[in-house]
């Protein structure tokens, strides 16, 4: 899967009516703005330190140059490093945000200030594992070639010890996902946070874990694809456990708020309000402006499968949206 994905980003932009799929930037202004602007207020309540604006997986720098522009109405204009590896897609974050820095993982990342840090559909793209229950046991699922098709195969040696409790008995055929290289970059950034100070946020489909359930899925040309079939030709994701990131940065001594639903989430900061204003300058994308919220928003689009996670620093103030 890293393999495929690896070549799949960088011979590309995978983006947009053109592209494979769409993600919630690109599907209006609202949501980066409003991401903007819940970073300022936290920035605000911390005593407005110097930061570092972090992205990983930027995308096409839509969601952070629609963010920075909200922050710079609040006062917050920070430095900008964005963690990408393709070279397409840096390409057009050049354009949207020029002057940014851009690094190939968190490890070269500036460590002297806070660190502000976004990620919107980064973590569904990264390596899982999957453990499936046998007959004989719980195996590995690996990869095998099957002309003309790749096909998965249970092998190698029992894994039952590893499985939690409840998941354990589940009936043959049962499926368990774990992300190992996800988990190790939360402990990275809940290492940050903790040492530097700073919040992160981060949006994606998923759940909390542990779960059973195969949640490997290609997309192409903004439709379901056999995921074993054309590996670098499309896009592979799984969904993300929340409850595994968050427990990862925890134990680096950061703190975890959420996951809420991104429909939560935004009508908590305000889409509605930021709606009406839009509609008042463009009566004439008002339709477009209420359909954009409907799908942000709503339970049967990307409302409640689409989740928010808040991760800070031990010293920095409760972040909003995330309750009480």
């Amino acid at each position: 899967m890293a393999a495929a994905n690896r070549h799949y980003y960088a011979t590309r932009d995978p983006l947009g009516a053109t592209g494979d799929f769409t993600t919630a930037p690109e599907i209006s202004q609202m949501f980066g703005e409003l991401i903007g602007l819940w970073l300022a207020d936290l920035w605000s309540r911390a005593g407005k330190p110097d930061v570092h604006y972090v992205e990983l997986g930027p995308g096409r720098g839509t969601l952070a140059a629609d963010a920075l522009r909200a922050m710079k109405s609040a006062g917050l204009a920070p430095p900008v490093h964005l963690v990408e590896t393709s070279p397409t897609l840096r390409d057009r974050q050049r354009e949207r945000v020029p002057g940014a820095v851009f690094h190939d993982g968190i490890e070269t990342l500036p460590e002297d200030r806070p660190l502000l840090i976004v990620a919107n559909e980064f973590f569904d793209a990264l390596p899982v594992r999957q453990l499936v229950r046998t007959s004989n046991g719980w195996r590995e699922r690996h990869i095998g070639w099957s002309p003309p098709l790749f096909v998965p195969v249970a092998s190698g040696p029992e894994l039952d010890a590893i499985l939690p409790d409840p998941l354990r008995k589940a009936p043959v055929g049962s499926i368990v996902e774990t992300s190992p290289a996800s988990a190790a970059i939360a402990r990275q950034l809940g290492g940050r946070l903790a040492a530097q100070g700073g919040a992160a946020l981060i949006v994606d489909y998923g759940y909390e874990g542990p779960a059973i359930g195969d949640t490997l899925q290609a997309v192409r040309g903004h439709a379901y694809a056999n995921p074993f079939e054309e590996p670098g030709e499309r896009d592979l994701t799984a969904h993300v456990d929340f409850a595994t990131l968050a427990e990862a940065a925890r134990a680096e001594g950061a703190r975890s708020f959420g996951p809420v639903g991104q429909g939560a989430l935004l009508e908590a900061l305000g889409i509605r309000a930021r709606a009406e204003r839009l509609s008042r300058t463009a009566p004439e994308r008002g339709g477009e402006i209420d359909a954009a919220v409907a799908r942000l928003t709503s339970p049967d689009a990307m409302g409640t499968l689409f989740k928010a996670l808040a991760l800070t620093g031990r010293d920095w103030p409760e972040p909003a949206g995330f309750g009480e």
